[in-house]
């Protein structure tokens, strides 16, 4: 008999005055698993990876973040102290005990300061490809240098089908479900033109808050158990230099740590292998640090 499928419930949280976060959910039992986006980007990309928490029988929630996918867009407040409380707001709402927390790239990032800034509030945590970024670590990091070099490209008014087109062609081994969540980060227009959900002002406001975190000063903070599912890809040797340190930097500062590599995987592990990142969750969960 093939695990019980469960349909998601799309709806929108209010998590404080001027702001609704929309999630997705799937029924199930404790430990709930919610999972949260990276920059730019929104939480049907996690649909892979939920549907086999679900189908394990875990309770999982994926949120678009402020500024993202179809949650409230307000001016400011995309620093970290109030992404953190943004996620603190929507637990309390959802009425969720200590859940297991995974965030992919900037929302690894995330993840690790809400569990520095509200120790006991999760049962674990996940990094994927990211909660280690510390970006004034790497050459040349200057503020100037970085904003320039990790500004987005302009796609507002590309068509979807060509986007669509780019995006198989540069990820040919993503399922289409992979595909249409990462298109899940562009409004669609009646003429079949997109545009981010994420504006470049509010996209630069993270970015410089993730280049002003340093990941080391928090991670003593950290107490809950993490698992850290990195990246690696041969074709770029020196990115992937500087991700092992970054990764050991993690390890030496955290108390529980358990790393899974993913070689020859995308930066967007949870679009390109799903069930491999799925199972490491619940294997963490099973028999390993959770």
């Amino acid at each position: 008999m093939s695990p019980e499928k469960h349909i998601p419930q799309d709806i929108n949280v209010p998590v404080a005055e001027d702001l609704s976060l929309h999630v997705r959910q799937w029924e199930g039992a404790d430990p709930a698993f919610v999972l949260v986006h990276g920059l730019a980007s929104n939480c049907r990309t996690w649909d892979g990876v939920a549907e086999i928490l679900s189908a394990a029988g875990h309770r999982v929630v994926s949120v678009d973040q402020r500024g993202h996918g179809l949650s409230d867009k307000p001016a400011g407040g995309y620093d970290f102290p109030t992404v953190t409380a943004d996620l603190a707001a929507l637990l309390d709402v959802l009425g969720l005990a200590r859940p297991i927390l995974v965030g992919q790239s900037w929302g690894g990032n995330v993840v690790m300061a809400f569990a520095a800034r509200y120790p006991g509030r999760s049962r674990g945590i996940a990094f994927v490809d990211g909660g280690f970024l510390d970006i004034q670590s790497r050459p040349n990091s200057s503020w100037e240098t970085v904003s320039q070099e990790l500004r987005p490209p302009s796609l507002a008014g590309m068509l979807l089908t060509d986007l669509r087109g780019r995006m198989r062609f540069h990820h040919p081994d993503w399922t289409e479900s992979a595909i249409e969540g990462a298109l899940g980060n562009f409004q669609t227009f009646d003429d079949g033109t997109v545009r981010p959900w994420l504006d470049l002002d509010r996209h630069m406001q993270i970015l410089r808050a993730l280049w002003e975190q340093r990941p080391g000063e928090l991670y003593p903070h950290v107490k809950e158990p993490v698992l850290i599912c990195p990246a690696i890809s041969a074709d770029n040797p020196e990115r992937s230099a500087l991700k092992r340190a970054e990764v050991a930097a993690a390890e030496a500062g955290l108390g529980q740590v358990s790393v899974r590599w993913f070689p020859d995987t995308d930066h967007d592990i949870h679009l390109h292998r799903p069930a491999a990142l799925a199972e490491s969750f619940l294997a963490a969960l099973q028999t390993g640090i959770w």
